[in-house]
């Protein structure tokens, strides 16, 4: 970040939450997309720090139920505050989204229908956990109309997702994939964590045999990050478990884009690769993920989903029960919000596009920002394709690095 950029404007919300005009200006002319958050998982995975509950952590005071009676409400009303654009993508995320099973994920696109509608041609991903799925599952998926599936496989080596304290069999992922294509998805995402303590090379092979096995047209890989206040947190600073490896870190993922690249599977994004649009595929990236990085508005419905819309961005209160008693009231569950400067839009928009594929527009760039560009490239890190700076392989390593001495 430039030490220099100034903090974004923050408030919390003590009155009601509303848009100011300037930023519902163009609403529905950009990309427009609606994120879904479903805070419920039947376990805790010791590496997870996203805003989820055990049915246990939440005894009586929150429901799938009461849940979806405010993502309801949440959406009628966010419907009727933008004027109800088109969703051109929505994705479900969490939480485990398949817990709710086929029939409420149909009954969750059902809200999002009713309130603001699908534009044609619309992306509708749900994630899901392997375990927690079925062919029945995938087949009511599809009549309901959603168009994507992204699983958590994380890693097939049962040692590796046991450190992770994921549930399901090495197995299954692959299964659930080939179940979904199978079900009529054509776009289906495979996740993995690499990186994770005690993961072996042979380990990491066997995965990524596991995933080119399973024919997915999507693939999303993510170095291993020790969060704060999580369980695998504590146990590394207790020394049970070894911190992660920047070195292994950076070989393994090496090994992952040379092996996607070699089945047809190319990077778009530092952590995700799809295989080449054809005329029967249409764009196998994530379409809903690309207006997040692009700088598109989006709806983010359910405990603790952030949205952006105009420059405005603004956050939920996490827990589900404050959630549906404000939404019960009438009211929007907004635990906070901030206005982006122009400094602070263009810090996050060389940040965010510097990742992708086709790189950060030269046009974008000030003088200074231009000449610390043509060191990054002087250095090997990136070069310049089409007045474009687009990361090398090398780069993609050492992302950060090469986006805080543009923006210095």
């Amino acid at each position: 970040m430039n030490a220099t950029s100034t903090t974004p404007t923050r408030q919390s919300e003590a009155t009601p939450f509303a848009l100011p005009a300037r930023s519902l200006e163009g609403v529905g002319k950009r990309p427009f997309g609606i994120y879904i958050h479903v805070p419920f998982c039947a376990t805790r995975c010791g590496y997870c720090d996203f805003n989820t509950y055990t049915a246990g952590e939440l005894g009586t005071s929150a429901s799938p139920q009461s849940w979806l009676e405010g993502l309801r409400r949440e959406l009628d009303l966010a419907a009727e505050m933008t004027g109800a654009p088109a969703a051109d993508t929505v994705f479900v995320g969490g939480g485990t989204p398949s817990l709710l099973g086929g029939d409420g994920l149909s009954d969750v696109l059902s809200a999002v229908r009713s309130s603001f509608g699908l534009a044609s041609g619309a992306e509708v991903t749900t994630e899901s956990n392997p375990e927690s799925t079925s062919p029945e599952f995938f087949g009511a998926l599809r009549s309901a109309g959603f168009t994507r599936i992204s699983l958590g496989m994380q890693s097939a080596a049962q040692h590796v997702l046991k450190i992770l304290d994921r549930t399901h069999t090495p197995g299954r992922a692959v299964a659930a994939a080939k179940e979904a294509r199978a079900a009529g998805f054509s776009h289906v995402n495979l996740d993995l964590i690499y990186g994770t303590p005690g993961e072996r090379d042979q380990d990491l092979d066997a995965s990524l045999d596991a995933v080119l096995s399973a024919d997915v047209d999507h693939v999303s890989a993510y170095a291993l990050i020790v969060e704060d206040g999580t369980a695998m947190a504590r146990k590394v600073r207790r020394g049970e478990l070894p911190a992660p490896d920047d070195d292994v870190l950076a070989s393994r993922y090496e090994r992952i884009d040379s092996r996607l690249a070699e089945a047809g599977l190319h990077w778009y994004e530092v952590s995700n690769w799809a295989k080449a649009e054809t005329a029967d595929s249409g764009d196998t990236r994530c379409r809903h993920n690309l207006g997040y990085w692009d700088g598109g508005d989006w709806w983010g419905a359910g405990p603790g989903a952030h949205s952006h819309v105009g420059g405005v961005r603004w956050w939920n209160v996490k827990h589900p029960a404050r959630y549906a008693e404000q939404l019960a009231l009438g009211e929007l569950p907004v635990g906070g919000s901030e206005e982006l400067t122009a400094e602070d839009e263009h810090m996050e928009r060389v940040m965010l596009t510097a990742r992708l594929r086709t790189g950060l527009p030269l046009s974008e760039l000030s003088a200074s920002e231009r000449v610390s560009a043509e060191q990054v490239v002087v250095d090997g890190l990136a070069v310049i394709e089409k007045d474009h700076v687009v990361l090398t392989d090398r780069g993609r390593l050492l992302a950060d690095a090469v986006i805080r001495t543009i923006l210095t």
